[in-house]
């Protein structure tokens, strides 16, 4: 899912191809899309785009007369910049919206449509698409240390939650995470001021890092190939790769749709942490450090 840096290249790359420009038409390809029309779509056709915002993860293009389109890609949605008119084709394509300088395209893969856009008028119906979640650039370390203390979780479930923490997810919390030397299972109540000022910091570089990095991609070229998996991440996406500052291989622990990855050296002291299947499969021959792990696979091989 494109997470707050994403987001951020997205409007840097929008605002000179958009910004300033009516609105020509929309046209919507999937049925899945559009969750609400109030104002319809014909009625921001002729409108400027006066400014873009993120909310969330969420993409806010707002047009003349207080009316707003809200993109929420989720997933596996994307956004295209193609010649204007471009047809719609194949079963990827969600929408178009047409400017006189070219057609910005919404795409998703899977089958399973979780992407939406909702069509609002007034800052008011916007507001009910905020999670709510504090700025993690825009607050200091006191209120980003209460946010985070109001309900006991653990560190990566609190940075994924985006009614605690706006636009931070899987991927970036296991980069801030590996950042900041922390389990991804330590809870935010255990965490004293010296271990949340370090938890902050490494929020605050690793998010602005990648914005920067992202924001200049994205003024040469708009970002076609956004992905949550990237070769410079230190962890993310990078199970059984040497971890960038001490070498061990990433390690990865699965939960539903998710997983999370860190470096048992840097982060938990030597210790694997349980991933639910596996540690239920093998019981009490779960391997606990890293040397433990070597010797299993060794066993296994030996076989």
């Amino acid at each position: 899912m494109p997470e707050l840096p994403d987001i951020s290249a997205y409007l840097v790359a929008l605002e000179p191809r958009i910004l300033g420009h009516p609105l020509e038409g929309m046209r919507i390809a999937s049925p899945f899309l559009l969750r609400s029309v109030s104002p319809p779509p014909a009625a921001l056709a002729g409108r400027r785009v006066t400014g873009l915002r993120r909310l969330g993860k969420r993409i806010v293009v707002a047009f003349e007369g207080d009316r707003f389109a809200v993109v929420h890609l989720m997933i596996a949605g994307r956004l295209h910049w193609k010649e204007r008119g471009v047809r719609l084709a194949g079963k990827l394509a969600l929408a178009a919206f047409d400017f006189p300088t070219g057609s910005l395209t919404m795409t998703e893969a899977g089958s399973r449509k979780r992407a939406s856009l909702h069509l609002v008028e007034g800052e008011t119906e916007l507001a009910a698409h905020d999670p709510g979640g504090i700025e993690p650039l825009d607050v200091d370390i006191a209120t980003f240390a209460a946010a985070l203390r109001r309900e006991r979780h653990t560190l990566k479930r609190a940075l994924t939650d985006p009614h605690l923490l706006s636009g931070v997810g899987n991927a970036y919390s296991d980069e801030i995470l590996h950042r900041a030397r922390m389990s991804p299972t330590t809870l935010t109540t255990s965490l004293d001021d010296a271990a949340m000022a370090r938890l902050h910091d490494a929020v605050v570089g690793v998010l602005r890092e990648w914005i920067d990095r992202l924001a200049g991609e994205a003024r040469r070229a708009f970002p076609e190939k956004v992905t949550a998996f990237r070769a410079e991440m230190a962890v993310h996406g990078r199970f059984g790769k040497p971890c960038p500052i001490c070498a061990s291989p990433v390690q990865r622990i699965r939960y539903a749709d998710n997983e999370a990855n860190y470096c048992a050296t840097c982060q938990t002291g030597g210790k694997l942490l349980a991933d639910r299947g596996l540690s239920r499969l093998l019981g009490s021959d779960w391997p606990r450090t890293l040397d433990e792990l070597e010797q299993f696979k060794a066993s296994r091989s030996a076989r």
